[in-house]
């Protein structure tokens, strides 16, 4: 997700983490969808959109090869927009989700993702693509509740509204999903953590 490993070749971008010393705590949507999945160019777009539509600060992980190889691509005028309030960088630094601004955490649902938000004690905004991150959602949005379900549309695309909506619901204060999580923390603080996670 956000951490150098041997399957991940780009750069950590320490800069995100001064930028995120400017914002008020709990205001920020981080973004990161690892190190394989990938958007069209039209979901691409949208999801801009959506984080734009949002009004709140944000840090957005673009790779460079986010877009299906082609060549990233934001809205008309979108980088000139969110100037004051949206960061995008190649590849957050692995401390990015402890920072005290981050609110919520809209993430592909991989597992290292996921342990990390969990262990951040930040919501997650579940976009999964395949394989177990489909099971991963169901587990932080149905079972443990410490998440929001990002829905496709018929066309197959998120709309940049249902981004909109879902990131600003994470983001409002004493939300379910943030109570849920702190309710989920307490209790792996007094039990085995593998054994409540699949209880």
């Amino acid at each position: 997700m956000a951490r150098s490993s041997g399957a991940n070749f780009w750069p950590e971008d320490s800069t995100c983490i001064s930028c995120l010393h400017q914002q008020s705590a709990n205001s920020v949507i981080y973004v990161a969808f690892g190190s394989h999945t990938m958007l069209d160019k039209r979901q691409f777009k949208e999801l801009a959109l959506g984080l734009e539509l949002s009004k709140r600060p944000f840090l957005w992980a673009v790779r460079p090869d986010l877009t299906s190889g082609e060549a990233i691509e934001y809205p008309n005028e979108f980088l000139e927009r969110v100037a004051s309030r949206g960061r995008m960088v190649r590849w957050a630094t692995h401390d990015v989700l402890t920072h005290p601004s981050i609110a919520c955490f809209l993430t592909h649902c991989g597992w290292n993702s996921t342990t990390e938000g969990l262990s951040a004690g930040v919501p997650l905004l579940c976009w999964p693509y395949f394989g177990d991150q489909f099971i991963n959602q169901s587990y932080v949005c149905d079972v443990w509740k410490v998440g929001l379900r990002l829905n496709p549309a018929e066309s197959g695309l998120i709309s940049r509204d249902d981004i909109k909506e879902v990131a600003t619901r994470s983001v409002s204060n004493g939300g379910d999903s943030l109570k849920n999580l702190e309710d989920f923390l307490e209790k792996i603080r007094h039990e085995d953590f593998l054994c409540y996670l699949f209880n």
